[in-house]
């Protein structure tokens, strides 16, 4: 059973100004956002690392920075982990963009939404979900069914993958919540994901080290749900 961390950029200059930035280069995080991820290092600290896979866009790139550089790793660039492409909507102010038609439509049907110019959020789902089970699946190759990953991506990209990881419809996503530089964590097996954490903060992050493997304990048992709940 893989681990993975969906980890969201930390705060940028665009989110402070109620702009959707979406593929804009040169988006930067600001002084908080800059905290924000110097403390990812300290949360995660125990927490084995494979590998870090991240998004094209520079705010995610420096929130991983201090993570890699402490750990030694090179994260790797996914372009389908990058923001959507909001089209002709990209730089425009959030309480703007508030008046349109097609706001209602992201809103209660995102699953119908088609950015003028860009792409649909359902594409988005698509091709995000894609990546993250191609990298699950070979970094569970490489390193074995317990290792941990972390993918740093943006706030709907993360939804959307929580959301398929839940079964749940797209329509349904923006009922999830994803901050800056939160942590959301879904085990990978053959037969089914499990959502152990979505928009954590701050917790203690002790349970993502993985456990010692049992013996004779088969791939196929750890993709069952325990009955009853668990004791955790």
């Amino acid at each position: 059973m893989t681990t993975l961390i969906l980890l969201r950029h930390g705060r940028s200059s665009a989110n402070v100004a109620g702009v959707l930035a979406g593929r804009t280069p040169g988006v930067e995080l600001d002084e908080t956002g800059r905290g924000q991820a110097e403390k990812v290092v300290g949360r995660l600290s125990g927490v084995p690392l494979a590998e870090i896979v991240c998004s094209p866009m520079l705010r995610c790139e420096q929130t991983v920075a201090p993570l890699a550089a402490e750990r030694e790793l090179t994260p790797l660039t996914e372009p389908d982990l990058a923001e959507v492409d909001y089209g002709s909507w990209t730089g425009a102010e959030l309480k703007t963009l508030g008046k349109e038609p097609l706001w209602k439509v992201v809103q209660g049907h995102p699953s119908a939404a088609v950015f003028p110019g860009g792409e649909g959020l359902a594409a988005m789902q698509a091709r995000a979900v894609a990546a993250v089970r191609r990298h699950d699946a070979r970094i569970a190759e490489a390193h074995g069914p317990q290792a941990v990953w972390l993918a740093c991506s943006h706030g709907d990209v993360i939804k959307a993958i929580l959301a398929d990881a839940l079964a749940s419809h797209l329509d349904n996503f923006q009922r999830i919540m994803v901050d800056t530089c939160s942590i959301s964590v879904v085990h990978y097996t053959e037969t089914r994901p499990f959502v152990a954490r979505v928009n954590d903060v701050g917790g203690d992050v002790a349970g993502l080290i993985p456990p010692k493997p049992k013996r004779r304990r088969s791939a196929r048992r750890s993709a069952d749900a325990v009955v009853g709940g668990g004791t955790s």
